[in-house]
């Protein structure tokens, strides 16, 4: 049976400080191009919610918006009570394609936040050996990024995001320009660093068993302009493993998700066929 979480907002009493993250009616446009609109979701203290859905729907877009790296065109976005109107302390983003300074060694790019945050001299040197390793990076902190493998780049990245303990963690596919093998790796030592501290995390990805993997919930953003569909809850027991992925209720919720947006894509090709 479909397990699917109808949005806070239309229950009675519904509070947005409730939540660490509240997405209300959010519209973004490019020009004469609605990118979505209308998207309404929630994002719980210590969760983390996975956004899927078709190319060009406007995942990154929205990130983004959460972010406060670009503005939106209706609703708004709001974290810890707060209206989102430009990058606030606390969040932090991991973006697909590492985001590494090239002439600075990994050191360096771990403590670019903290410096940016006005962190002192004392506690960078302190926190910044810490994420390194627990990243797994120690003994790399002098190499610079055309030294590192692409998954070692990338656990750079998260490092310099964990170093400035955010409250959120924003994630745009940040496995998608990585092989196969590097990425089940890093989903499961980004799920382990995740467990010991319980930040709330938005995790945008193509990748449907990466959605449910991840997920409390897996939001599933459809139609032009698009709007959240559906949220469907994943209840699969935490810590999760690689044993997970072999468990049958993990292909069900799976192939719950991916029969969903099949038939978006089926109903878009019926409608051009009628037209």
């Amino acid at each position: 049976m479909d397990q699917v979480r109808e949005h806070p907002l239309s229950e009675p009493g519904h509070s947005t400080s409730e939540f660490r993250i509240s997405v209300v009616g959010l519209g973004k446009r490019y020009g004469d191009l609605q990118v979505f609109e209308d998207v309404n979701l929630d994002v719980g203290d210590s969760e983390i919610v996975s956004i899927v859905g078709p190319s060009g729907c406007g995942k990154t877009t929205l990130l983004r918006c959460i972010d406060g790296l670009i503005d939106y065109n209706a609703g708004e976005v709001l974290i810890e009570g707060d209206r989102v109107t430009e990058p606030r302390e606390g969040v932090a983003m991991v973006f697909q394609h590492f985001g590494l300074f090239p002439w600075k060694s990994v050191y360096s790019n771990v403590a670019y936040g903290l410096e940016l945050a006005g962190a002192k001299k004392s506690e960078i040197r302190e926190k910044v050996p810490h994420f390194i390793e627990l990243v797994g990076l120690k003994g790399f902190e002098d190499r610079y990024p055309y030294e590192l493998s692409g998954g070692m780049q990338q656990r750079c990245g998260f490092a310099r995001a964990l170093a400035t303990e955010p409250s959120v963690l924003l994630m745009d596919e940040p496995f998608g320009a990585i092989d196969a093998q590097t990425r089940e790796i890093l989903q499961f030592e980004l799920l382990r660093i995740w467990g010991m501290n319980r930040t709330s995390m938005v995790f945008v990805t193509h990748s449907i068993e990466e959605a449910v993997l991840m997920g409390d919930r897996v939001v599933i953003l459809k139609g032009r302009p698009s709007t959240v569909s559906d949220i469907i809850t994943i209840d699969l027991e935490r810590p999760r493993t690689r044993e997970t992925l072999l468990m049958p209720r993990f292909s069900e919720l799976k192939e719950q998700v991916w029969s969903t947006l099949v038939d978006d894509v089926m109903r878009a090709e019926y409608v051009l066929s009628d037209n």
